[in-house]
């Protein structure tokens, strides 16, 4: 009992189970059993791996898949569900699946508590080959789907101690075929299967101060695999919350979501490095490939090359020549222009910066562009440590300088490489405290176009996106940041809430919010705007209870101030959230 591992979360929950089991078996036990897991091996576990689902356990007749987002859960109900309907069905398998948005708790491998309880209830109200799904799925999805669900009203369930108002759909119901919304210019269409998590490889040194070297390799490796479209990979963020740690690796695979996890040590002595790499699966912990490599340092680029090929060979995913170029592209052939910009990489990633540590950040980024001049990922990483200079004063200039530097250095990066992901993921996010909103998405479809995977890119283009009004695209791209960085999700779920929030869904906003405000003990802009939320959904009491939390935290928060950071383009926008904080008599009409 002491290894347990309890923590809670919020998820979309699918509850499957088949419609007349037990009528199935006593007709024909084995024939009803070999047609069930035939439909778990070739439909529901294809559907649920494509829709970056995790099947919690499997049920005699049932099943409970967790996803991070509600339209990875809702999209793969329906792609079950149109499939067994277009298929021919001799055995008579048919599933009721209810969908459910919701608080869960975690404990080792499985989940319980108030979200899997509705999502159970709803699966049993579900129309046989239909799904049913509660009105904070309905409300959280919108249209982004393109699915017409049927309103079924208010019921009351078994062991739910308030009423539901529950959502009905079915493949004979009129409604587009299935497909994901089209996403920005330069993400890709991606084949269905593998996705992979790159932990940080051990340091075998003996030198605490080579750590730069392990985690930078790791980091390379990372951005390597993200340029090929047929595999998804863990950002950098949600892998490296595991160094130092001893876990079993199946156990990293059901947290990240991930089907493959990457492992393995560095050893530097002198000029000669060891580099062991292995993939497991992470569904049954098994090896798939391993291999060691002795090299002289000047060789380690291609030994970034040949892990991430071999990663690439070993799952048999195609490579496309225009992904291996780009794999083999490292942007610079100076080692030592390498390992200045490996340390300056390190400190940004590191949650703990400050002003002495972006001194030394910006003094290696200095010295690698000084060694390479032509080494346009250093500009564009220098040019991030002063736009995080504009932001918190470290190095005592006006923040008009410190802009001035980050903008002068970015566009170097980009005539050095226009096509560089650091160049122009740092233009973007330069572009978007500038104010030039079409300019910085246009440089995250060229970053994306080669690296689908940047998390903070997705997130970027959201936050832009929120400030356009584009609150569609907005949760779609937020919620593809929070499946590449599940670890961050923390950070990423403010920005997803209000997103729902400006769109009028009160209650999805309010699930967001209050999943943040335990995650993250002081944010006063969280709880100001689950204040709001509650506020419009006449929950007075608690409006005004987490508004005094916000105020203990932050005595001299302005919420119109912080509204005008947001430079939301459309006014009633930023109206919306002071209607929700009058509401609840917390503000003074303006």
């Amino acid at each position: 009992m002491g290894n347990e591992r309890i923590s809670r979360r919020l998820s979309a929950i699918l509850a499957a189970d088949i419609v007349g089991y037990s009528r199935l078996m006593a007709e024909d036990e084995s024939g009803t059993l070999s047609a069930l897991n035939q439909h778990r091996r070739d439909v529901f576990a294809p559907c649920v791996s494509r829709n970056n689902g995790r099947i919690v356990k499997l049920m005699g007749d049932g099943a409970l898949v967790e996803f991070l987002s509600v339209s990875d859960a809702v999209q793969c109900a329906r792609e079950i569900q149109e499939t067994m309907a277009g298929q021919d069905n001799p055995a008579g398998i048919v599933l009721r699946i209810g969908v459910n948005l919701g608080d869960v708790i975690l404990q080792d491998d499985d989940i319980f508590g108030d979200g899997v309880n509705v999502a159970s209830r709803l699966e049993q109200l579900a129309r046989p080959g239909g799904m049913c799904v509660s009105y904070v799925v309905q409300e959280s999805l919108g249209d982004r789907l393109g699915i017409t669900f049927q309103d079924g009203g208010q019921v009351s369930v078994k062991n739910i101690d308030r009423a539901l108002r529950v959502f009905h759909w079915h493949p004979q119901d009129a409604s587009p075929a299935p497909g994901n919304a089209p996403g920005p210019a330069g993400a890709r269409s991606r084949e269905p299967g593998y996705s992979i998590a790159v932990l940080p490889l051990d340091n075998m040194s003996g030198d605490p101060e080579q750590e730069y070297f392990s985690d930078g390799i790791s980091e390379d490796i990372i951005t390597d695999l993200s340029k090929v479209s047929g595999l998804t990979v863990i950002a950098r963020n949600s892998s490296f919350a595991y160094k130092g740690r001893s876990i079993d690796l199946r156990i990293v695979g059901r947290e990240l979501g991930v089907t493959h996890v990457l492992e393995g040590s560095v050893r530097r002595a002198g000029q000669r490095v060891r580099i062991t790499a292995q993939l497991i699966d992470a569904t049954d912990g098994s090896h798939v490939w391993a291999d060691r490599y002795d090299r002289d340092l000047t060789d380690i680029f291609a030994v970034q090359d040949e892990v991430t090929l071999e990663i690439v060979k070993a799952l048999k995913v195609s490579l496309s020549p225009r992904e291996r170029a780009n794999i083999a592209d490292v942007g610079t052939s100076n080692i030592d222009a390498h390992e200045d910009y490996m340390r300056m990489r390190g400190f940004l990633f590191f949650p703990g910066m400050d002003a002495e540590g972006w001194r030394k950040a910006v003094a290696y980024g200095e010295r690698a562009i000084a060694r390479d001049p032509g080494y346009a990922d250093a500009y564009g990483m220098l040019a991030l440590m002063h736009l995080l200079d504009f932001h918190n004063h470290w190095s005592g200039a006006p923040s008009e300088e410190a802009m001035q530097k980050a903008d002068t250095l970015v566009r170097r990066s980009l005539e050095l490489g226009p096509d560089s992901i650091w160049s122009n993921n740092a233009y973007a996010a330069i572009a978007r405290w500038q104010g030039k909103l079409d300019e910085a998405l246009q440089a995250l479809d060229t970053a994306m176009a080669t690296s689908a995977d940047y998390a903070l890119g997705w997130f970027t283009r959201g936050e832009i996106e929120i400030a356009q009004g584009k609150l569609d695209d907005a949760i779609e791209h937020l919620e593809r940041a929070i499946r590449l960085d599940p670890s961050f999700r923390h950070q990423f779920m403010q920005f997803l809430a209000m997103a729902h929030f400006l769109k009028g869904s009160f209650e999805t906003a309010a699930l967001f919010l209050r999943e943040r405000v335990f995650l993250v003990k002081d944010t006063d802009i969280g709880r100001a705007w689950l204040a709001s939320a509650l506020g419009h959904l006449g929950e007075i009491e608690e409006a005004r209870r987490i508004w005094q939390e916000m105020l203990e935290i932050n005595p001299s928060f302005d919420i119109r101030n912080r509204l005008a950071r947001l430079t939301l383009a459309d006014p009633s926008h930023g109206e919306l959230v002071l209607q929700g904080l009058e509401k609840a008599a917390l503000i003074g009409a303006a």
